[in-house]
């Protein structure tokens, strides 16, 4: 079991090499999850809004107008475009959010990685994740691509009516522990973790869960997202992540062959 984050700024595709690298994992006998991010995307249309973005320790600040444009996005064009480009390819995709069959149910998120409190607005913490709908689909022959959107709730109901942005590091995190992925993989905007972003000559190779654990306060911006979401991944039962460069064509199809980025081990 692979799960996918596949980044918005991974999202410059235009021959199809992701489909590709995809089906070739397909071909080995890996089952994939595919989750999704989109921050480019709602950052344009945002902008159309006349709505500042606004981040916080590498959380986008979400008002309840900034989620509406955030969830139309995820779960509307870049969730479809996704589904469309691995269809385009023959790969049997289908979309959902993780509101969906309570895929991710979320409370809110009130503080960052270093644990400093933050009023981060519409933004989840994904607190339990029913693997269900995407164990259904998987059997029955589809690829999932989730969309990080959440239902709140807390450890036994939902409110149905309410969503959450998650970070897509962090859903995608959530996912792979619950599934007990064998990778998780990130295809991000850099090639890996750095210990000082942006010296990149800082890049962290190779790291164990408890090494990481200890640093894990120092890093910043969007990169303390994506630690948090590979120690989540772990702890919850993932074997391994590796956070590449989305951007490289090469670079998923080396993952795969367990080579590149950063691998983040127990």
């Amino acid at each position: 079991m692979i799960v996918i984050k596949f980044g918005g700024h991974a999202m410059t595709d235009a021959q199809g090499l992701f489909a590709q690298a995809v089906q070739a994992a397909l071909d080995i006998g890996q089952e994939c999850v595919i989750v999704h991010g989109g921050g480019p995307q709602i950052n344009e249309a945002l902008e159309v809004a006349h709505i500042e973005s606004a981040f916080l320790g590498g959380f986008r600040v979400t008002s309840p107008e900034t989620f509406a444009i955030v969830q139309r996005v995820l779960s509307g064009d870049v969730l479809r475009s996704v589904v469309a480009q691995l269809r385009t390819a023959g790969i049997n995709a289908v979309g959902i959010t993780g509101r969906d069959g309570g895929l991710l149910v979320a409370k809110k998120l009130t503080h960052l990685v270093d644990g400093t409190p933050a009023d981060l607005g519409c933004v989840g913490e994904v607190i339990r994740v029913d693997t269900s709908l995407l164990s259904s689909l998987l059997a029955s022959g589809y690829l999932p691509v989730v969309a990080p959107i959440a239902v709140q709730g807390d450890d036994f109901n939902e409110e149905s009516q309410v969503g959450l942005n998650v970070n897509a590091d962090l859903a995608a995190g959530a996912i792979a522990g619950a599934l007990e992925a064998d990778s998780l993989i990130f295809m991000t905007d850099v090639p890996g973790i750095y210990r000082n972003w942006p010296d990149v000559t800082s890049m962290i190779g190779a790291i164990t869960f408890s090494e990481l654990d200890q640093i894990k306060a120092e890093f910043s911006e969007g990169m303390a997202p994506k630690v948090l979401a590979a120690l989540n991944a772990i702890s919850a039962g993932a074997a391994s992540v590796r956070i590449i460069d989305g951007k490289d064509p090469e670079a998923f199809s080396l993952a795969l062959r367990g080579f590149g980025g950063t691998v983040v081990t127990r």
